[in-house]
């Protein structure tokens, strides 16, 4: 799978451009806020019907403009799929596969996948635990649809738990029946997720071990693992033992949406002891993983979007991570960077076909 072009209409800082793609690598260089990593979002929308960067689509409107159109054509499987997203101010985005119009977002998730990798990873390590559980998510998400049905069940059965609570303690009573209700819309989805989420950590685990060697050439060891307070007992008699506090509180305290993961390097947190190469070197092996490991599910391979991720790397450690991703194991690539004269000269020693775009605000020249 590859996306043969792209055509923008007044999104982000581009109000018109049409691009032709190489199946293999495309590289977009030029300074700082020209709109590089623009184009990568827009590739990111056409997968996964949203910005990588800023979850309000009409944010993603160019400035003094009423709307946004995003286009593109991926070839799969020998054929041609046609993706459609409009973006409106007071309107409903509009999403469409082959001029046909999705009744439902979801329903896109998967057909596409995508994986990015940018500096905003370093929320996985820095912020807290529901950037992580994100990670989870759309990595499962996008080949396995009964998973995002059940996330969505779950946060709907949730959050009509805690408003539940809420009301308890404004009114000042209390329902077993109404308890029990919620309990049991949460109980089925939240142990289903856990049971994928599992399963996927396990997976994953010694695919992430492997790139980081790949990646780092060090000594250091790296593990993950996944904290849930599911892994204690069974969820309906932790929420029973838990329902007290949580009328005190007003709001659910165990469940899955409390999960994390631990991410470690030699046996302590990364986030505490990483310094910021291997920090940088640890999130592009888990993103890495996160590509193979979804080639692996789907058959085929995702797009890589690889944004400004050779800040301080050096020439050597850049030309070591291309060749790593210009491999025949990795399907059509996006690149930006700021170092044209670098990035020239390795891809001209790579057998790899590849397209280099200049962008220089909105202007692009093709080479």
């Amino acid at each position: 799978m590859y996306l043969r072009n792209i055509s923008l209409l007044n999104f982000k800082n581009y109000s018109q451009v049409e691009l032709t793609f190489s199946p293999k690598i495309n590289c977009f260089v030029g300074n700082n806020g020209v709109g590089k990593t623009n184009i990568l979002d827009a590739v990111y929308y056409l997968s996964l019907t949203k910005s990588f960067f800023n979850a309000i689509d009409t944010q993603n409107i160019k400035y003094d403009h009423d709307f946004s159109v995003i286009q593109g054509d991926f070839e799969k499987d020998g054929k041609i799929e046609q993706i459609y997203c409009g973006i409106a101010r007071n309107r409903k985005k509009q999403f469409k596969r082959n001029k046909k119009e999705y009744q439902r977002l979801a329903d896109h998730i998967g057909l596409l996948p995508v994986v990015m990798i940018s500096p905003a990873d370093s929320s996985l390590i820095i912020e807290g635990s529901s950037e992580r559980r994100r990670f989870i998510d759309t990595v499962i998400a996008q080949y396995d649809k009964p998973y995002l049905e059940d996330l969505i069940n779950y946060n709907k059965a949730l959050s009509q738990r805690n408003r539940l609570l809420k009301n308890f303690s404004r009114n000042n009573s209390f329902s077993e029946e109404s308890m029990q209700l919620w309990n049991d819309q949460l109980i089925p989805p939240g142990e289903r997720i856990y049971g994928k989420r599992v399963e996927f950590i396990k997976r994953l685990i010694p695919i992430f071990q492997h790139y980081y060697e790949s990646i780092a050439k060090g000594g250091e060891k790296v593990s993950l693992s996944y904290q849930s307070h599911l892994n204690e007992g069974d969820f309906r008699e932790l929420l029973r033992e838990n329902e007290y506090k949580d009328r005190i509180l007003q709001y659910t305290t165990v469940g899955i949406h409390k999960d994390d993961l631990n991410l470690k390097l030699s046996g302590y947190p990364i986030k505490r002891v990483g310094s910021q190469g291997q920090q940088k070197s640890y999130l592009l092996a888990l993103k890495l993983a996160k590509f193979e490991f979804i080639k692996n599910i789907v058959g085929f391979h995702p797009i890589l979007l690889l944004d400004d991720i050779f800040d301080k790397f050096d020439k050597l450690r850049v030309k070591q991570i291309i060749e790593l991703v210009a491999h025949q194991e990795f399907g059509q690539i996006f690149i930006t960077d700021t170092h044209q004269d670098r990035l020239e000269t390795i891809l001209s020693e790579l057998p790899a076909d590849y397209k280099l775009f200049r962008i220089n605000e909105e202007v692009i020249e093709v080479s």
